[in-house]
Parts: structure tokens; sequence; C-alpha cells
């Protein structure tokens, strides 16, 4: 199963909320994650509950490098899981 656009951003409101003033809902694949108001904190949040959602298993140091939304679905992508 891959991990969509909609599933990420559900992880991020869940984990991390979002941020004040940012819209979620529009094309945010290639924006920051620093403009989106996402710290390395909530990037391990996010790994951690992709992990236990979805059996993906990111390395943190590689988590926290991805610097957009695009970045962060290519590695989860690229590792293998399925829902919990």
């Amino acid at each position: 199963m891959r991990l969509t656009l909609d599933d990420l951003k559900r992880v991020l409101i869940e984990g991390s909320g979002a941020g004040e003033g940012v819209d979620l809902d529009g094309d945010i694949l290639d924006v920051t994650f620093e403009q989106l108001g996402y710290d390395s904190l909530a990037l391990l949040e996010t790994a951690s509950r992709l992990a236990r959602e979805y059996r993906i298993d990111l390395d943190d140091d590689a988590a926290v490098a991805a610097s957009t939304p695009r970045d962060l679905l290519d590695l989860a992508n690229a590792t293998e899981g399925e829902p919990a």
C-alpha cells in the first residue's frame, strides 16, 4: 500500500497539529516543512506514527532530512509496509 499525500496530511495533523495560518488543503508537495510550521521534532513524531499505523520504518535521520512532503512520501513509499 502506497502512502498518499492525504495519509501524510492526516498523520501530520494528528501528530503535531497544523501550523498557524497554514493551509494543508492546498498543493503542499513541494512546500518546505519549515514553511508549513513543522520542525524536526514534528517530523520524528510523524515517522513514529508512520511506523505504528503503516509499518513504515523510517530512519530518524532520513525522516528529519526530508525537507518537503514530497521528500517524505518518496522516502516512505520506498520502504515496504502495510497498515497495522
